[in-house]
């Protein structure tokens, strides 16, 4: 939602932006990997976000923007408002509080709108992306596989909501949505569920 709604905005993606306190400042169990003071541009900003789930990113777009990020936040709920995602309520850009709300139903209808812009669908199957002498990596293991047909993707983590996977995927002449939360067991569990998914799907489509 955070990239939907900075790409709705049309904003001057080369501008450059500055990295604050306040962004690499973010409560996280993962410590930044941008240091306040780096100038990225947007695009950026925006493609680490999506990529390798940069948090001080997301939040640097979400301050930026303008009337800042309240305006910000507005802008992410009334987008879900317009897709119909009934059951989802934004506080935050980032991702990572338990205030920020949806359902499996509600983020099929986000990928699959996220999944018709073309710079997002880009960004979040890049494999790695290397910016400002440093190279990151995609938080998608899935990304750049043999066979994973990936057209938009996107994880997600908190204690709360568990491991979380969402991605829009080309799969036997159709675009499917899989959205799997709250994942169990080991660590890469959600990676492992979408793989038996498919597998399901596989033999089902084969069946008929």
């Amino acid at each position: 939602m955070t990239a939907l709604v900075v790409v709705d905005a049309r904003l001057p993606m080369d501008e450059m932006i500055t990295i604050d306190a306040s962004d690499v400042g973010v409560p996280s169990e993962l410590p930044s990997r941008l240091a306040a003071g780096a100038r990225l541009s947007r695009v950026d900003l925006l493609h680490l976000a999506l990529a390798s789930s940069e948090n001080s990113a997301a939040h640097a777009l979400g301050r930026t923007y303008p009337g800042g990020m309240t305006a910000f936040v507005e802008a992410m709920n009334a987008r879900a408002t317009v897709l119909g995602m009934n059951d989802s309520r934004f506080v935050e850009p980032i991702g990572l509080s338990n205030e920020n709300v949806s359902s499996a139903r509600d983020l099929a209808r986000l990928v699959h709108a996220a999944s018709r812009q073309p710079l997002i669908g880009e960004f979040t199957t890049d494999a790695r992306y290397s910016v400002d002498g440093r190279t990151f990596h995609n938080t998608n293991m899935l990304v750049g596989r043999p066979r994973w047909d990936i057209l938009a993707s996107k994880t997600g983590t908190t204690r709360e909501a568990g491991d979380c996977l969402v991605m829009m995927v080309r799969l036997g002449g159709r675009n499917l949505a899989m959205v799997l939360l709250n994942a169990q067991g080991m660590s890469g569990s959600r990676f492992g569920d979408a793989v038996r998914l498919r597998r399901v799907l596989d033999s089902r489509m084969a069946a008929n």
